[in-house]
């Protein structure tokens, strides 16, 4: 298999793996790294070019000097970097697979430079977590102080605790790798990230995607429910369609990564043999 490693992107660890005249990028979410795409990349990477890569918040990241808690406390940044990554590979018309946070950092880059975006899919991701006026983000404000609060004064047990709220505790070994990742990250890193994730609203940009989206959310999302989903789909300006995956948790790619790769393979018709186990 082709694995391409860019000196430029090294920071980012970046890597384009596999096959294809398309491409696939693959972004991770808070607290992950591109591990959590592990699953899938092999069964993708056969038929497309698969770029993955680590934010510069990740515990995979080896400069800590990347991560600049004023530069980053919108998601302007993260997508300007996104842009410069595509840029670097020199890819344009692409399918973006954005999980959580990364999903509006997608869409927001899709505003900047639509012609690097061929299809946004929207996984598992929320314009605003915070309960609003109609609107159901899934958090009182209450409730996201509390993380704030958890964090600060004991991550690792924060991390412990979180890890089996956000992916289905049936699953141990993908709990285990959830919390793993969070935990690498440095805890005056995670608590600026986190108040920029769960004190964010972009639903003022979501009419003016206009690049086709998929949205992926899953039945039983602790993170977002599914009404997000549903104000998403009537807002994005481009041509949006759901797919709902029957599954407890935040992370498709670990505990439902087949019916993932079905929801794709319907929206990329990519080969049979991606199935495979």
């Amino acid at each position: 298999m082709l694995v391409i490693e860019k000196g430029l992107s090294a920071a980012m660890n970046a890597r384009m793996i596999g096959f294809g005249n398309e491409a696939i990028v693959l972004a991770h979410g808070f607290g992950g790294d591109q591990s959590l795409w592990d699953k899938i990349t092999p069964h993708l990477a056969r038929s497309y070019r698969v770029l993955v890569f680590d934010w510069n918040f990740s515990g995979a990241v080896k400069d800590p000097s990347l991560y600049d808690s004023t530069k980053y406390s919108s998601y302007d940044a993260f997508a300007d970097d996104l842009i410069a990554l595509l840029d670097e590979f020199k890819l344009r018309a692409s399918v973006f697979v954005g999980h959580s946070m990364s999903g509006m950092i997608g869409c927001i880059a899709s505003i900047k430079r639509p012609e690097l975006f061929k299809r946004l899919i929207l996984t598992a991701a929320s314009p605003r977590y915070l309960n609003a006026n109609n609107y159901e983000g899934g958090f009182e404000r209450s409730m996201i102080e509390q993380i704030f609060s958890n964090i600060e004064s004991d991550f690792d047990k924060w991390a412990s605790n979180f890890a089996p709220l956000a992916v289905d505790a049936n699953d141990p070994l993908s709990v285990e790798k959830v919390e793993k990742c969070i935990r690498r990250m440095r805890p005056e890193v995670a608590l600026p990230l986190a108040k920029t994730v769960f004190c964010c609203d972009h639903r003022d940009i979501l009419d003016k995607v206009t690049t086709p989206c998929t949205i992926v959310q899953p039945t039983n999302d602790i993170v977002v429910p599914i009404s997000v989903a549903e104000y998403m789909q009537k807002k994005i300006k481009g041509k949006t369609t759901v797919e709902i995956i029957d599954m407890d948790g935040h992370f498709p790619q670990l505990t439902a990564h087949l019916q993932l790769l079905n929801v794709l393979d319907s929206v990329l018709v990519l080969s049979p043999d991606h199935q495979e186990k």
